[in-house]
Parts: C-alpha cells; sequence; structure tokens
C-alpha cells in the first residue's frame, strides 16, 4: 500500500510488515508528508495481530534515510516559531514510533543521517550493511536535537561517543557504528536482506506477548524511575503465565517439536 503520495510503502508478509521510506531521488529524506504517512501505517500494523515484527528500510541503495527534507526548511523551520509548529505535525508520527508495541527492526544501507539515524535508534534493532554511514550533522546546520533524540543516543553509545558524534557533526561507517554500539550487527550489502529476512522470521515465530513483555521491560529499564510503571510490567508478565502460548511453549519443549505461538 501507499502513503503520502507514494513516497511511504508498505506490506505485509508471513507475519513481518514492511516500512520502506520510498523517496530515493532525495536520498530519502523524511518531509512532514512522510511522517504523516508513517504514522498512519504504524497505526495499522500496531492494529493488526498477524504482524509480529517490522522492519524499516529506505528505497534504492544509497540511503535509509539522510535525515529531514532539507528543501521544506525555509518553509516549515525557518525560525523557533516555525520549528515548533513543525514539531507538531511531526511529533504524533514521532510518537508513535516510540509507542510502537512491536519489535522493530532497522535495514540499513548507506547514508543514515540526522533524523533518519533518529528513526533508526527509535527501532529496536539495527542491522546495517557495511558501506552504510551514519552521523548527525546538527551542528553544521545551526539546529539542535530533542531531547529524546540524545537520550536515545546516549543509551546507545554512551556519553563520551555521543559527545563525539554531535559536536563534531561527522560521519563515521559501519564498523565505528558497531564498535560503539550503534547498531547491532553489520553485513556485506548483498547478505543485508537475507540477514535481516532471518531475524524477523526467528523473532515472528516466538511468542508475542513474551516479545512484547521484554519490549515494555527493556524500555522501562532505561528510562527515569519515576516514569516507569511497575504494576503494568508486572501484568504483562502475569499475562504470559497464564496464556495459551505458555501452555504450548512446554507441551512443544517436552514433545520436542517447535512451538506454534498464537499470541493468546
Amino acid at each position: 500500500m501507499q502513503y503520502a503520495g507514494g513516497k511511504m510503502l508498505a506490506e505485509a508478509a508471513d507475519g513481518v510488515g514492511l516500512i520502506t521510506f520510498n523517496q530515493p531521488e532525495k536520498r530519502n529524506a523524511m518531509s512532514v508528508e512522510m511522517w504523516e504517512g508513517f504514522g498512519a501505517i504504524l497505526d495499522d500494523f500496531a492494529a493488526d495481530a498477524g504482524i509480529r515484527v517490522v522492519v524499516l528500510t529506505g528505497a534504492g541503495e544509497k540511503s535509509f534515510v539522510s535525515g529531514a527534507d532539507i528543501s521544506q526548511f525555509e518553509k516549515t523551520r525557518a525560525n523557533a516559531d516555525a520549528q515548533a509548529e513543525y514539531d507538531r505535525l511531526t511529533g504524533v508520527g514521532r510518537e508513535k514510533l516510540g509507542r510502537f508495541p512491536k519489535p522493530l527492526i532497522a535495514r540499513i544501507r548507506g547514508f543514515c543521517l540526522g533524523g533518519g539515524l533518529a528513526i533508526a535508534m527509535r527501532a529496536d534493532l539495527r542491522i546495517a550493511s557495511a558501506d552504510s554511514q551514519f552521523g548527525i550533522p546538527a551542528a553544521r546546520l545551526g539546529i539542535a536535537y530533542g531531547f529524546d533524540a540524545v537520550r536515545t543516543l546516549v543509551s546507545l553509545v554512551g556519553p563520551a561517543h555521543a559527545r563525539m558524534i554531535l559536536y563534531t557533526g561527522g560521519q563515521i561507517d559501519a564498523a565505528e557504528a558497531l564498535r560503539i554500539g550503534l547498531v547491532n550487527r553489520v553485513v556485506e550489502p548483498a547478505d543485508l536482506g537475507g540477514a535481516v529476512a532471518a531475524l524477523a522470521r526467528t523473532i515472528a515465530e516466538n511468542a508475542p506477548l513474551s516479545i512484547a513483555a521484554s519490549k515494555r521491560a527493556i524500555a522501562a529499564a532505561v528510562e527515569d524511575p519515576g516514569e516507569r510503571d511497575l504494576d503494568a510490567l508486572a501484568e504483562a508478565q502475569r499475562r504470559c503465565f497464564d496464556s495459551a502460548d505458555y501452555r504450548e511453549g512446554r507441551s512443544a519443549f517436552m514433545e520436542k517439536r517447535r512451538p506454534r505461538f498464537t499470541g493468546s
């Protein structure tokens, strides 16, 4: 399916949803309209019980997402007031991305910069091709990143590497991104699609309630203590132990077969 005039694409098969940022002529730079389409796809995928994991990718071989669409800056981000309106327009999509309940995998090839890196960092896992490039050029544009994006960066790479990335505004290659913990795995470009597909299948075959509980617990672990909903985490754990999937997991283990989880 197409969203945002075809600049956002969505498809699903075998429990895996695929979201494609489709503006290759601009290295998949994100426009306001693309953010709106992105949010709509996330809503649809969140409501579809048949989708258990979602892959994010960029069209073509040159870029995942190269950042925000700078051609819109003069109109939408010319000053602080315009930036506030831009944040309002795109913030709905960002919030939906941050609250998406299912595992997200960023399949990264080429440039992953600025707002594109912010999107990738909100994914649960990042698999990159060896020819990828990463960076946040805010210091070279005279802008500042919001606290949520900076906190996510620090949670992944630590404050020392975050300072290097933000202060220099430069780019790092995939090997360095792997070394500092910005990505989970680096593979050769020809192997990227297969590696991500295999990972997505593995996750999709596991128990959805268990994955959801783990995602919530991991998110809570890096939140401020005052923001943690421990009752909700305990309830998610109880749902797992009372689920049909838990009974199926035990039976499959005893019968030495692969479990067939239904998410119930």
